[in-house]
């Protein structure tokens, strides 16, 4: 007898991909991350107050994450698309889910600031992973959908990230905003495991990470000099060799990219004017963005008294203006045109920004109402023609150019944002407050933190307040200012672009 031949071994079934379990756990992922941008601003009170954090300490805090994120960003993304976007979100999560667990345990600003630049490296390898997941794996008719939420989840997180962490600092102290940095990466952790299937370009380049290298040192050099420059002058050898050693990294990088054959990002597609406007655009609005949150925050808290809840749930008005506005600006570009709609977004920016310059200690939050409801209004006119001019302006084989540009121009424009705003915000504060009858190590901590000097009551309190609230007039009224800049930048590139239609490079 011949043996029986063994039935014929079936190749394994293909992974099926439920793409609405993957669109929620690659969203709750990207919720996690761009939430924490902004969530630790609303403990920054009891922070200062408990570690004795100086006001440049606490800018460090918030903008380590900021920074390393925006660094890492191209990168980051650059990993994921070559050896895994699963692999990416997996390890982004780790790293972020277990910085945030010590972070629960920091006695230290700087325990905290080091803290923050982990998380950062963790969140820049998730951010890019989560889209590219989608457009990696989705079909046509999946695909648009998803990226709608997408877009919907990360415009709308940073809002949510101050809400959430008021609420739990009604119930627990600062700690407990790390601890729920904690339960939302595990829980996008579990679900990447479970539902978000592998995906990679097999001919994705080689990492550029001598231009990576470039751009991370130049950012850093950049940032550092800023935000430093309270401590030992703005004028001093110190701030403006670090500030000309910053910008002279970042035209090597330009220079390098230019020559290499598979760039991290390459100059030239800045070339098309539609994408310059529209990455300036974006760049301006979270520069603006975030350093007013950075300020104003603990302006709610130190000066007027708020709850770090109550400070939360007054930046409302601000999304409830944004949201309608942003829903109307494409009929807008439709009737209008890209140029007008864009510019005028910005410039009632700017005209928020101005009324927000004149808060003082005894304002009336109304006053603070009147400025948040133009500056969302204005961000939600200005963001999708600057969003749709990054990537109309690039054929459909460089989406993803489109989508880095986009975040790049947004994170790296938060970063600076906060390094600038934060550092005119100290250096009014300090040159305004005059604690010559106090101890020298009385007014060491009264000039370091706005916050301790708060708990000193009394007159050195009241001198402090309106040291900061004539540090936020200044810092608010120059964002303005930028701002305007911008606009009229906007205007320009896009002269008569509206009628050469979407894409034109000239």
């Amino acid at each position: 007898m011949t043996a029986a031949m063994p039935p014929p071994v079936k190749p394994p079934a293909a992974r099926v991909v439920r793409s609405g379990a993957v669109t929620a756990v690659v969203c709750m992922a990207l919720a996690t991350v761009v939430a924490a941008m902004s969530s630790l601003n609303v403990a920054l009170p009891e922070i200062a107050r408990s570690t004795h954090a100086t006001q440049t300490q606490l800018a460090w805090i918030i903008d380590a994450y900021s920074l390393v994120f925006a660094s890492l960003l191209l990168p980051a993304g650059a990993f994921g698309d070559r050896y895994g976007r699963r692999l990416a979100l997996l390890a982004g999560l780790s790293i972020f889910g277990a910085a945030s667990a010590v972070a629960m345990t920091a006695h230290s600003a700087t325990e905290l600031i080091a803290l923050r630049a982990v998380l950062g490296l963790g969140a820049a390898l998730v951010m890019p992973a989560t889209l590219s997941t989608i457009t990696g794996t989705f079909a046509d008719e999946q695909r648009t959908r998803a990226v709608s939420i997408w877009a919907a989840v990360a415009g709308g997180s940073a809002v949510l990230g101050l809400l959430t962490s008021g609420l739990v600092l009604e119930v627990w102290s600062w700690p407990s905003v790390f601890g729920l940095n904690v339960v939302l990466a595990a829980v996008a952790l579990i679900g990447t495991f479970r539902f978000v299937p592998e995906s990679a370009d097999p001919h994705a380049p080689r990492l550029d990470v001598s231009g990576a290298v470039l751009a991370v040192a130049g950012m850093v050099a950049l940032v550092y000099s800023i935000i430093e420059a309270p401590s030992h002058g703005w004028l001093s050898a110190r701030t403006l060799a670090g500030l000309g050693g910053g910008i002279a990294i970042l035209a090597g990088f330009v220079l390098f990219e230019m020559r290499r054959r598979h760039p991290l990002l390459d100059p030239r597609v800045f070339a098309r004017r539609g994408l310059s406007a529209g990455s300036l655009s974006i760049f301006v609005q979270f520069f603006a963005f975030f350093g007013f949150i950075f300020i104003v925050l603990q302006y709610l808290q130190l000066i007027r008294g708020d709850s770090g809840l109550v400070s939360a749930v007054s930046m409302l008005p601000m999304a409830a203006a944004m949201m309608p506005a942003a829903r109307l600006a494409p009929a807008l570009v439709a009737r209008i045109g890209a140029r007008i709609t864009c510019t005028a977004g910005l410039v009632t920016m700017a005209a928020a920004l101005v009324v927000l310059a004149q808060l003082t200690g005894t304002s009336s939050y109304w006053l603070v109402a009147v400025g948040l409801i133009p500056l969302g209004a204005g961000m939600g006119l200005a963001m999708t023609p600057a969003t749709s001019g990054i990537t109309s302006a690039l054929p459909a084989s460089q989406q993803g150019v489109g989508s880095a540009i986009n975040d790049l121009s947004r994170e790296v424009g938060g970063a600076v944002g906060i390094a600038v705003l934060a550092s005119i915000l100290t250096s009014t504060y300090q040159s305004h407050l005059h604690l010559s009858h106090l101890p020298a190590a009385q007014a060491g901590q009264a000039r370091a933190s706005v916050a301790l000097a708060s708990r000193m009551g009394g007159a050195v309190a009241a001198q402090a307040h309106t040291a900061f609230a004539d540090g936020l007039h200044l810092a608010l009224l120059i964002a303005a200012g930028i701002v305007i800049a911008a606009a009229i930048g906007v205007a320009t590139l896009l002269r008569g672009h509206d009628h050469a239609g979407a894409g034109t490079s000239a």
